[in-house]
């Protein structure tokens, strides 16, 4: 057996990692939707059913967007697991860490959409928003910086260019994610707006891979 060869069978394909990966989206993402209560009859005793429901709209606000961070994340998962042709122990793990600030999210979620709007917690429940944001964001970092060093991981048949794009598109967006949460100190409502913008940005499709 050649060298390449004992490499390969080395390591794992990444269809397991993927599949694995999927479900702890699908539960992340579902746990949302749990933080929203449904209502009992000692809440309605001073306010009409529709009342209630209408004020929970920072919940909704708060559901809504982390979903949509959550899919945009599933989404380019998906984009950039065809990017990566075989997997070890150290990229498993940086997986796995990443799929930990995944699975967190929908805390700091809970914490935003039921504080949103006190304002002697708005700012506190901001910041711990913001940082659940954060960490997905650098771990997807690593991983790709892991993955893509001397082609470490990926496919060897990507241009240069091309990865030296996605590597300053994810270093930016880094550091936006890290602009937001230092600017959720002095100005949070501006911080959300910003993360709001990074989100739709996101929503756009990924550039498409370059070969050589």
């Amino acid at each position: 057996m050649t060298e390449p060869e004992e490499k390969e069978n080395s390591m794992i394909t990444t269809q397991r990692l993927e599949a694995f990966s999927d479900g702890v989206f699908a539960i992340a993402i579902t746990l949302l939707i749990l933080e929203i209560k449904l209502p009992d009859h000692a809440a309605l005793e001073h306010q009409s059913l529709s009342q209630y429901l209408w004020n929970l709209w920072p919940k909704y606000f708060a559901y809504v967007f982390s979903f949509g961070v959550i899919g945009i994340f599933w989404a380019n998962h998906h984009y950039i697991f065809k990017l990566y042709k075989r997997t070890d122990h150290v990229f498993n793990m940086l997986n796995v860490l990443f799929l930990l600030t995944i699975s967190f999210l929908p805390f700091p979620t809970a914490i935003f959409g039921e504080y949103i709007e006190t304002e002697t917690h708005y700012a506190t429940a901001v910041r711990f928003y913001l940082l659940g944001l954060v960490l997905p964001s650098g771990s997807w970092l690593l991983m790709w910086l892991y993955a893509s060093y001397k082609k470490r991981l990926i496919d060897e048949r990507l241009s240069d260019h091309f990865i030296q794009y996605l590597t300053r598109f994810f270093v930016f967006s880094n550091f936006f994610y890290l602009l937001g949460f230092f600017l959720s100190f002095f100005y949070p409502r501006a911080s959300v707006a910003l993360m709001i913008i990074l989100a739709l940005i996101y929503l756009f499709p990924p550039k498409k891979p370059e070969y050589t």
